[in-house]
């Protein structure tokens, strides 16, 4: 009986610090950590800021658990996705691409991995050094398929594109109000790899793909234009 009861205890416990941890997590991804309180990270738990104390000791080291937290499901995602990815001219999906497709919508990962890159702690450097191993193993992968070349610097050519990958992920916001679109969303991502593509394939001198014929671009000239884009 003893045992019994205190394995439920145990149970509790750590369903209860699980959710102090999802929430300050979520508190951390919108506000940062030095914007947030023992006392909110307690009200969205919803428990005593008192028992967020008892669990992580301070606040510092609830971030640091949020922190590892972060990191360690960012690389056993990495690894479940890798296992699924295969160089192929039709699948060359960015990594953030992959992991941000991942997760839930609402998940508050991918914004909190934002800040954790800029921060400069020492979890962000793990994960950015682990981002960089999974790029050169990604881009070994392409050598070996003859998708791609070393370059005359290979690690600088993938920490390249390790950096254009990343930039999306970081210039979000930005990017979703400059294009009416996320472009982390599927529509927004088949948007933004069109381009990359094309780029990546031929130069800046490439044409991209083609426009759909329902989504014209007017002729710009001093006369009117149909909708097909046909002077009058």
């Amino acid at each position: 009986m003893f045992n019994l009861v205190n394995m439920r205890l145990l149970q509790n416990d750590r369903t209860s610090r699980a959710i102090i941890r999802d929430a300050a997590l979520r508190l951390f991804a919108d506000h940062g950590a030095d914007g947030v309180t023992v006392r909110q990270i307690a009200a969205a738990a919803r428990v005593s800021p008192a028992l967020v104390i008892r669990h992580f000791g301070s606040k510092d080291d609830l971030r640091e658990e949020v922190d590892a937290h972060v990191v360690r499901t960012i690389e056993a995602t990495l690894k479940v996705l890798a296992k699924k990815r295969s160089p192929t001219p039709n699948n060359l999906q960015s990594v953030v691409e992959a992991v941000v497709q991942h997760f839930p919508p609402d998940s508050a990962i991918p914004g909190y991995v934002r800040r954790l890159l800029l921060d400069g702690s020492r979890a962000g450097r793990v994960l950015f050094r682990r981002l960089f191993a999974i790029g050169q193993a990604t881009v070994n992968e392409l050598l070996k398929a003859g998708l791609a070349a070393p370059g005359a610097d290979p690690r600088v050519r993938t920490a390249f594109l390790m950096a254009n990958d990343l930039a999306v992920l970081l210039l979000r916001d930005h990017l979703r109000e400059l294009l009416g679109v996320d472009p982390l969303s599927a529509p927004g991502m088949k948007r933004w790899a069109g381009e990359v593509l094309a780029i990546y394939s031929f130069g800046l001198g490439a044409a991209g793909a083609p426009r759909k014929t329902s989504d014209p671009q007017p002729v710009k000239s001093g006369h009117k234009t149909t909708r097909r884009g046909k002077q009058r």
